[in-house]
């Protein structure tokens, strides 16, 4: 049965694990691909060797497997217009990257908001940042898109940057995490944001009494993941789904052999029952 919402998983959840191991996984638990943001143990390089990117378009391809999005950590938060320069042309390389990994999207972040300097003029050089690279990105075929995290947790802020730069290949995803932790309503994240969706990040986490946050398997805390799955279905989103298992980043959480499945697992069964 072809699931409602297409599923992949990030590669941040298995960063141990070669590709061909990740390629297993996904077959296995009936994923439609990877998001592609840990590669051979590192954060996948925008210069990967043209060797490298064959190697991985026919192992994707032998598997019937897409590249849904890769990860980038660009930012152009920075108050110097030089370090805002460096960030574009490196999202640049990372477009580049994306078409010839066959992959339509590749994720940015914002960045926070440098000390002495307000969320309105962070909104200002990184409207002006993504505009800069619009040009390649339509070159490339290949979409921007700009997640709900640091400085842009809310999908208010992210709106009110995509505002400005009204491009087609330019769009928002969504980490359903952050705009929660924030206060920001599933609804309200929607409203701002949806129009311009193009692709979700699904985690789970639980808050800790000093103020933390636990990631915990899916359904097992208390971000409203399934009242987004069933706003999706219902407003008739068709991007992708991603299970964002964040084993990079917290090395004591579930492995992936665990996280994984349950993850396939879960969103199965709530988009059964939506």
């Amino acid at each position: 049965m072809t699931d409602r919402l297409s599923l992949v998983y990030s590669t941040l959840g298995c960063p141990d694990w070669s590709l061909e191991r990740m390629v297993e996984q996904a077959v296995a638990d009936g994923y439609a691909g990877l998001e592609i943001r840990v590669l051979d143990g590192q954060i996948i390089p925008a210069d990967m060797p043209a060797s490298r990117r064959a190697e991985i378009r026919s192992l994707m391809q032998q598997n019937g497997l897409i590249i849904a999005g890769l990860g980038a950590s660009t930012r152009f938060s920075s108050p110097d217009p030089a370090e805002r320069r460096k960030n574009q042309d490196e999202l640049r390389r990372y477009l580049e990257l994306a078409n010839d990994l066959e992959s339509p999207m590749v994720r940015t972040f914002g960045g926070g908001v440098a000390e002495g300097h307000t969320i309105e003029e962070t909104i200002d050089w990184l409207a002006d940042g993504l505009a800069g690279v619009m040009d390649t990105a339509a070159a490339q075929g290949v979409t921007v898109v700009l997640e709900t995290h640091d400085a842009f947790c809310r999908g208010q802020e992210v709106a009110a940057t995509l505002a400005k730069v009204e491009h087609p290949n330019l769009k928002a995803v969504w980490d359903t995490h952050h705009p929660y932790r924030m206060g920001e309503s599933v609804a309200d994240t929607w409203k701002f944001i949806g129009h311009r969706l193009a692709h979700v990040h699904i985690k789970d986490a639980r808050l800790r009494p000093d103020g933390e946050w636990d990631l915990v398997l899916l359904g097992q805390g208390e971000v409203p993941n399934r009242e987004v799955i069933n706003l999706l279905l219902s407003k008739g989103y068709s991007g992708y789904l991603s299970a964002e298992w964040e084993k990079k980043w917290h090395p004591h959480i579930e492995d992936p052999e665990i996280a994984l499945p349950q993850h396939a697992r879960v969103l199965r069964e709530w988009m059964g029952q939506a």
